[in-house]
Protein backbone atom coordinates (compact mmCIF):
# COMPACT_ATOMS: atom_id res chain seq x y z
CA UNK A 1 0.00 0.00 0.00
CA UNK A 2 1.18 3.79 -1.09
CA UNK A 3 -0.07 6.38 1.36
CA UNK A 4 0.84 10.26 0.16
CA UNK A 5 1.58 12.42 2.91
CA UNK A 6 0.22 16.05 1.53
CA UNK A 7 2.14 18.68 3.58
CA UNK A 8 -0.47 21.89 4.14
CA UNK A 9 0.73 23.10 7.65
CA UNK A 10 3.10 26.02 6.81
CA UNK A 11 2.82 29.64 7.23
CA UNK A 12 3.59 30.59 3.73
CA UNK A 13 4.86 34.27 5.10
CA UNK A 14 6.61 35.31 1.95
CA UNK A 15 4.04 35.90 -0.45
CA UNK A 16 1.95 38.21 1.59
CA UNK A 17 -1.43 38.21 3.12
CA UNK A 18 -3.26 36.49 5.96
CA UNK A 19 -4.27 33.36 4.42
CA UNK A 20 -1.52 30.15 3.98
CA UNK A 21 -0.65 29.94 0.73
CA UNK A 22 -1.83 26.50 0.14
CA UNK A 23 -5.26 28.20 0.60
CA UNK A 24 -5.08 30.94 -2.13
CA UNK A 25 -6.80 30.03 -5.15
CA UNK A 26 -5.09 28.70 -8.34
CA UNK A 27 -6.95 27.70 -11.47
CA UNK A 28 -10.56 28.61 -9.28
CA UNK A 29 -10.08 26.27 -6.41
CA UNK A 30 -7.85 26.42 -3.27
CA UNK A 31 -4.04 25.28 -4.33
CA UNK A 32 -4.33 22.40 -2.00
CA UNK A 33 -7.20 20.83 -3.60
CA UNK A 34 -5.96 21.17 -7.08
CA UNK A 35 -2.69 19.46 -5.56
CA UNK A 36 -4.41 16.54 -4.17
CA UNK A 37 -6.96 15.49 -7.17
CA UNK A 38 -3.74 14.67 -8.92
CA UNK A 39 -2.89 11.90 -6.26
CA UNK A 40 -6.75 11.43 -5.72
CA UNK A 41 -7.14 10.19 -9.36
CA UNK A 42 -3.26 8.52 -9.55
CA UNK A 43 -3.78 4.44 -9.99
CA UNK A 44 -0.32 4.43 -7.50
CA UNK A 45 -1.70 5.99 -4.77
CA UNK A 46 -4.23 3.82 -2.32
CA UNK A 47 -4.73 6.46 0.66
CA UNK A 48 -4.04 10.09 1.36
CA UNK A 49 -3.27 11.73 4.53
CA UNK A 50 -3.77 15.30 4.80
CA UNK A 51 -1.18 17.42 7.59
CA UNK A 52 -2.31 20.80 8.36
CA UNK A 53 -2.26 23.39 10.92
CA UNK A 54 -4.69 22.61 13.95
CA UNK A 55 -6.75 25.84 13.15
CA UNK A 56 -7.46 24.30 9.58
CA UNK A 57 -8.05 20.86 10.05
CA UNK A 58 -11.96 21.79 10.49
CA UNK A 59 -11.79 23.84 7.17
CA UNK A 60 -9.90 20.50 5.67
CA UNK A 61 -12.18 18.44 6.35
CA UNK A 62 -15.70 20.52 5.44
CA UNK A 63 -13.92 22.56 2.07
CA UNK A 64 -11.47 20.80 1.16
CA UNK A 65 -12.02 16.94 1.72
CA UNK A 66 -15.82 17.36 1.91
CA UNK A 67 -16.18 19.79 -0.18
CA UNK A 68 -14.06 18.09 -3.02
CA UNK A 69 -15.55 14.79 -2.98
CA UNK A 70 -11.59 13.32 -2.06
CA UNK A 71 -12.32 9.46 -1.44
CA UNK A 72 -8.91 8.60 -0.74
CA UNK A 73 -8.47 10.87 2.16
CA UNK A 74 -8.08 8.57 5.15
CA UNK A 75 -7.62 11.31 7.77
CA UNK A 76 -6.56 14.67 8.30
CA UNK A 77 -3.30 14.75 10.52
CA UNK A 78 -2.44 17.91 13.10
CA UNK A 79 1.25 19.77 11.70
CA UNK A 80 3.60 20.18 14.30
CA UNK A 81 6.11 22.89 14.48
CA UNK A 82 8.59 22.59 11.73
CA UNK A 83 7.75 21.00 8.70
CA UNK A 84 9.87 17.63 9.46
CA UNK A 85 7.42 17.77 12.59
CA UNK A 86 4.19 17.57 10.87
CA UNK A 87 5.73 14.86 8.43
CA UNK A 88 6.55 12.33 10.78
CA UNK A 89 3.34 13.33 12.73
CA UNK A 90 1.40 11.58 9.20
CA UNK A 91 4.39 8.86 9.26
CA UNK A 92 3.11 8.17 13.24
CA UNK A 93 0.07 7.41 11.30
CA UNK A 94 0.41 5.57 8.12
CA UNK A 95 2.57 2.17 10.58
CA UNK A 96 0.62 -0.44 7.52
CA UNK A 97 1.83 1.34 4.64
CA UNK A 98 4.67 -0.09 2.58
CA UNK A 99 5.61 3.17 0.74
CA UNK A 100 4.82 6.68 0.98
CA UNK A 101 5.06 9.67 -0.81
CA UNK A 102 5.79 12.75 0.51
CA UNK A 103 4.53 16.18 -1.39
CA UNK A 104 4.20 19.84 -0.98
CA UNK A 105 0.62 21.38 -1.47
CA UNK A 106 2.42 24.14 -2.47
CA UNK A 107 3.32 22.76 -5.50
CA UNK A 108 -0.01 22.05 -7.77
CA UNK A 109 1.32 21.35 -10.89
CA UNK A 110 2.58 18.02 -10.14
CA UNK A 111 1.51 15.46 -12.91
CA UNK A 112 0.38 11.96 -12.90
CA UNK A 113 3.56 11.26 -15.10
CA UNK A 114 5.74 12.02 -12.30
CA UNK A 115 3.96 10.36 -9.52
CA UNK A 116 4.09 7.11 -11.82
CA UNK A 117 7.67 7.23 -12.13
CA UNK A 118 8.50 8.02 -8.89
CA UNK A 119 6.25 4.92 -7.65
CA UNK A 120 7.88 2.50 -10.20
CA UNK A 121 11.38 4.40 -8.52
CA UNK A 122 11.11 3.90 -5.08
CA UNK A 123 9.99 0.01 -5.53
CA UNK A 124 13.52 -0.74 -6.36
CA UNK A 125 15.52 2.07 -4.68
CA UNK A 126 13.78 2.55 -1.33
CA UNK A 127 14.35 6.65 -1.29
CA UNK A 128 13.49 8.45 -4.36
CA UNK A 129 13.84 12.90 -4.88
CA UNK A 130 12.35 14.37 -7.74
CA UNK A 131 14.12 16.76 -9.62
CA UNK A 132 15.00 18.22 -12.31
CA UNK A 133 18.75 19.49 -14.06
CA UNK A 134 20.03 22.77 -12.92
CA UNK A 135 19.52 25.21 -16.04
CA UNK A 136 21.56 27.81 -14.34
CA UNK A 137 25.45 28.02 -13.55
CA UNK A 138 25.67 27.46 -9.12
CA UNK A 139 27.73 29.64 -6.92
CA UNK A 140 28.57 28.23 -3.70
CA UNK A 141 29.30 31.54 -1.58
CA UNK A 142 31.11 32.09 1.40
CA UNK A 143 29.56 33.25 4.92
CA UNK A 144 30.81 36.93 3.15
CA UNK A 145 28.74 36.77 -0.28
CA UNK A 146 31.93 35.81 -2.27
CA UNK A 147 31.15 33.01 -4.43
CA UNK A 148 33.73 30.43 -3.18
CA UNK A 149 32.89 27.48 -5.57
CA UNK A 150 31.43 26.66 -9.02
CA UNK A 151 30.19 23.06 -9.36
CA UNK A 152 29.94 21.23 -12.18
CA UNK A 153 26.10 22.06 -13.07
CA UNK A 154 25.78 18.42 -15.32
CA UNK A 155 25.89 17.60 -11.71
CA UNK A 156 23.35 19.44 -10.43
CA UNK A 157 19.65 19.27 -9.58
CA UNK A 158 16.91 21.33 -8.05
CA UNK A 159 15.30 18.78 -5.89
CA UNK A 160 11.23 19.04 -5.90
CA UNK A 161 8.58 16.64 -4.32
CA UNK A 162 7.00 14.23 -4.52
CA UNK A 163 9.97 12.19 -2.55
CA UNK A 164 9.19 8.66 -1.71
CA UNK A 165 10.52 6.13 0.65
CA UNK A 166 10.01 2.59 1.72
CA UNK A 167 8.06 3.58 5.05
CA UNK A 168 10.05 1.08 7.31
CA UNK A 169 13.33 3.32 6.24
CA UNK A 170 12.07 6.50 6.60
CA UNK A 171 10.52 5.70 10.09
CA UNK A 172 13.96 4.51 11.00
CA UNK A 173 15.72 7.64 9.12
CA UNK A 174 13.62 9.94 11.06
CA UNK A 175 13.56 8.05 14.42
CA UNK A 176 17.05 7.74 14.36
CA UNK A 177 17.67 11.56 13.80
CA UNK A 178 15.19 12.71 16.46
CA UNK A 179 16.81 10.01 19.18
CA UNK A 180 20.31 11.66 17.98
CA UNK A 181 19.13 15.45 17.95
CA UNK A 182 20.42 15.96 14.21
CA UNK A 183 16.91 17.20 12.77
CA UNK A 184 17.77 20.99 12.59
CA UNK A 185 18.81 22.48 9.33
CA UNK A 186 17.53 19.31 7.22
CA UNK A 187 15.17 20.98 4.56
CA UNK A 188 13.18 18.15 2.62
CA UNK A 189 12.63 14.05 3.64
CA UNK A 190 15.61 12.89 1.15
CA UNK A 191 18.08 15.03 3.69
CA UNK A 192 16.94 12.94 6.65
CA UNK A 193 17.90 9.56 4.87
CA UNK A 194 21.13 11.05 3.58
CA UNK A 195 21.90 11.93 7.10
CA UNK A 196 20.80 8.80 8.44
CA UNK A 197 23.33 7.11 6.26
CA UNK A 198 21.04 4.04 5.75
CA UNK A 199 20.17 4.52 1.95
CA UNK A 200 21.29 6.61 -1.06
CA UNK A 201 18.07 8.74 -2.65
CA UNK A 202 17.57 7.81 -6.23
CA UNK A 203 16.93 11.07 -8.39
CA UNK A 204 14.10 10.95 -10.73
CA UNK A 205 13.02 13.68 -13.06
CA UNK A 206 10.71 15.53 -12.04
CA UNK A 207 9.25 18.33 -14.36
CA UNK A 208 10.17 22.37 -14.90
CA UNK A 209 6.76 23.12 -14.71
CA UNK A 210 6.54 21.56 -11.30
CA UNK A 211 7.04 24.55 -9.19
CA UNK A 212 6.78 25.58 -5.54
CA UNK A 213 4.61 28.23 -5.07
CA UNK A 214 6.34 30.38 -2.83
CA UNK A 215 5.96 34.76 -3.60
CA UNK A 216 3.27 35.97 -5.16
CA UNK A 217 5.50 36.00 -8.37
CA UNK A 218 4.69 32.80 -8.70
CA UNK A 219 0.74 32.63 -8.85
CA UNK A 220 -0.17 32.03 -12.20
CA UNK A 221 -1.64 35.43 -14.10
CA UNK A 222 -3.74 33.12 -16.34
CA UNK A 223 -6.00 29.96 -16.01
CA UNK A 224 -4.74 27.12 -16.18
Amino acid sequence: MTTAIIVAAGRGTRIGGSTPKQFLEVGGEPMVMKTMRVFEESDVIDEILLVTSAEYMDYCRQKIVKGGKFHKVRDIIEGGAERYDSVYNALLACEGSDYVMIHDAARPYVTDDILERTDRAVRVYSAVAVGVPSKDTVKIADENGFAMETPDRSRVWLIQTPQAFSYELIRKANDMLRAEGRMEGITDDAGIVEASGLAKVRLVEGAYTNIKITTAEDLPKKKW
